[in-house]
Formats: structure tokens, sequence, C-alpha cells
């Protein structure tokens, strides 16, 4: 799958309370971020805590697989150009993030977007998706797409007013609220309703070998 994946558009504080949780206002549109597709690992691979990130937490999400190309799509017809439905766990070193007031370097570490097999989307009712999220068996995160601040359709549409969506192409929607660190030793589980999951250990990262 993953030799499939071209970007990686997401979408910041798409559930209200989560983004109360942080202290930030509801957004008035969506908030979009990009993430490298060399922070993708399957199943199973270990999300590397990175020496001197501080916070690191995860981001229980849904996750759409693009199967057509979108531009200017129109909502009505968003759906249909989605093909695949995906557990992707947006991991975020958090300290980084309020440091840097701008995403790119706190998403986009090596290992922080585990993302699980696809489903596939035609048949299911986007608003009927919901997201939970587990760290060592226990519950930590339970969304409903439905409350969503900017919903499923709307999101691809948007989206593609502003750059095409590809084949390929993979949109992390948002987050529900109870975002929660990572330490080395922990096992994170995202889910979906619909059936897909991915299951990661946590490690930490070795520190850079000196260059001199």
């Amino acid at each position: 799958m993953f030799s499939e994946v071209g970007k990686i558009v997401c979408v910041g504080r798409n559930y209200a309370r989560h983004a109360a949780e942080l202290g930030h206002a509801v957004p008035s549109e969506p908030l979009l971020f990009l993430k490298p597709p060399s922070a993708l690992i399957p199943e199973g691979a270990p999300i590397r805590v990175p020496p001197d990130a501080g916070r690191v937490d995860f981001e229980g999400e849904i996750g759409l697989l693009i199967g057509g190309r979108c531009r200017h799509t129109p909502e009505s017809r968003a759906w249909e150009q989605v093909a695949g439905v995906v557990a992707l766990n947006d991991v975020t070193a958090r300290a980084i993030q309020r440091r840097d007031h701008q995403w790119t370097r706190a998403k986009g570490f090596d290992t922080f977007c585990p993302v699980g097999l696809p489903v596939q989307a035609a048949g299911l009712d986007p608003e009927a998706l919901s997201v939970s999220t587990r760290v060592n068996g226990q519950s930590r995160q339970q969304g409903e797409a439905a409350d969503m601040i900017f919903p499923l359709r709307f999101l691809v549409s948007y989206i593609s007013r502003f750059m095409t969506l590809l084949p390929g192409d993979l949109l992390a929607t948002g987050t529900p609220e109870g975002v929660g660190r990572l330490r080395p030793g922990d096992a994170v589980e995202v889910s979906l309703s619909c059936g897909s999951s991915v299951s990661n250990p946590v490690e930490a990262d070795k520190p850079l070998a000196p260059t001199y």
C-alpha cells in the first residue's frame, strides 16, 4: 500500500472538544497541513520517539484513501472519489508543535503516521463511521464522524479547491478529544467501526551519531 501513497493531507482541530482540550478556538474553516510519506509505517512497526522531541502524543483518526482525480469536486460527488477508509495515527511531537507555531516538524518525523489496511469505501455511510484509540489496552479516545466540525464529504471537496487530489493520496480527517502521551514500552491501537485498525509498539529512537 505505501508504495502507492502520494501526499498526506491532514485536518487539524476538526472536533470541538479536541480543540478545547488543547486550549484552541474552533476553526472557521478547515485547518490543513501535510505529513511526508516518509512518516508512514504499517501494522506492527514501531513508533520511534526521538530523544529530543519532548512529549509525543497519539491522535487516532479516520483516514481516507483517494481513488480518483479530484479537482473542484462537488460535495455531492466527493465520496465517489474515496477508494478506502483506513485507521490512522497522527503521531505528534506536542512540545515542538507549540514551539514552532507550524506543524511540519512536529508531525513529520519518521514513523509518525501508522496506517492500517483500507476497507472499501463503497457502501459505507461516512457519517456513521467512528474511531477509537487504546493505549496498553485501555480506552483513551472515542469519536464519531457525525461530531466532526467539517464532515468527510465536505473535506474532500474543500481540499480539492486548493490542490488536486490524486489516486493514492491520503487524508487524515482530525482526531477527537482524549489525546495523550506515548512513552517507550507502550502499545497503541487505533480502530475504526468499519473494521480497519492499526496497532504499533512505541520505542525510543537512537540518538544521532556524531558526524565529526
